[in-house]
């Protein structure tokens, strides 16, 4: 039996924005599960980097199939948390999964087909201990199955009671327009759509953003600070322990930092003008944009978790600033 017991100022500092035109609201900051949460690392760091969010508001808690490593085991370690302390606010929470990547070997382990979402969607609600999730994404488009089976597994999972809304992920603007528009014939509209979206990386503003404002679809971006290019972590070298020092990593690399080192330092600068840490301000400039529901931050301890909410304290921006952060990243 948990000792855990939430704390009761949980909702009277975070803030909740409306996804698109539907009736749910998510906090600005949402909780991924994408690294640290998996079988090898500490499973007690992770459990407290999840009641922490909790007590702070975080009601989104996201993961995916293939989140780990290995595979599966973030929703597993996932699903022992919410045995053991988060069941009784399950109504309190908005529990994601997604299905795309590969899963298990043969044809049907990966990508878009029916065959694949539903069978993985019942696997993941098998290691969560869950009867449903709130999103179900698709986590990536399949060039190879039509859209309309994709979005018609989707609208399935809903209908079948396996999820209670559908999201997208990593969708390009054509393919979320005519999602959408599937979707909507099947009557069960997009909640939401899960891009990659930081200030290097903003081709969601390149036609996603428009799309997504007309359809009346949520955003909640993912890699808000570029694998830890917008933090401090790089501003005067690559530590030894960090992942650009790491041969094998794949998610960043020696030359992604020297390439960004000037930009970096230069909105660092910003950032210190604003009394905020560059991590905040890479975070609340995203939240700049009202079509942004939330947006999905990852964690290796508490402190980081508790640092952006922090930085919520001060999220508008002058034009100046504004002005000032174009012209470093033009």
């Amino acid at each position: 039996m948990s000792d855990y017991r939430p704390d009761d100022q949980r909702y009277s500092t975070m803030e909740y924005r409306r996804s698109g035109r539907s009736g749910i609201r998510l906090p600005l900051i949402s909780l991924g599960l994408w690294h640290n949460f998996g079988g090898v690392d500490a499973y007690e760091n992770g459990r407290k980097m999840v009641l922490r969010a909790f007590d702070l508001g975080i009601t989104h808690l996201d993961l995916a199939n293939n989140y780990g490593p290995p595979p599966g085991s973030a929703e597993d370690n996932f699903g022992k948390m919410l045995a053991r302390d988060l069941m009784p606010y399950r109504d309190e929470l908005i529990i994601s999964t997604k299905a795309g990547y590969l899963m298990w070997p043969g044809p049907y382990g990966e990508w878009g087909s029916r065959k694949y979402l539903i069978a993985s969607l019942d696997q993941s609600l098998k290691r969560m201990g869950l009867d449903y999730v709130d999103i179900f994404y698709s986590h990536r488009p399949d060039p190879n199955t039509p859209l309309e089976e994709t979005m018609g597994a989707l609208d399935y999972a809903v209908r079948s009671g396996r999820a209670l809304y559908v999201g997208l992920s990593s969708y390009s603007a054509e393919q979320t327009r005519e999602a959408s528009r599937i979707l909507k014939s099947l009557g069960t509209p997009c909640l939401i759509h899960q891009p990659r979206y930081n200030m290097l990386d903003r081709w969601v503003e390149n036609g996603l953003t428009q799309v997504l404002e007309d359809e009346g679809i949520g955003a909640i971006p993912f890699s808000p600070l570029a694998q830890g290019l917008l933090t401090s972590r790089y501003l005067n070298g690559i530590p030894q322990d960090s992942r650009a020092a790491s041969e094998n990593s794949p998610f960043l690399s020696e030359k992604d930092v020297t390439r960004t080192l000037d930009k970096v330092q230069k909105l660092n600068a910003i950032a210190q003008g604003r009394g905020q840490h560059l991590s905040q301000m890479a975070v609340n400039w995203l939240l700049r944009l009202p079509s942004m529901t939330s947006i999905l931050i990852g964690a290796s301890k508490v402190a980081q978790i508790e640092d952006v909410v922090a930085g919520l304290s001060n999220i508008a921006f002058s034009d100046e600033e504004l002005a000032a952060i174009e012209a470093i990243l033009a």
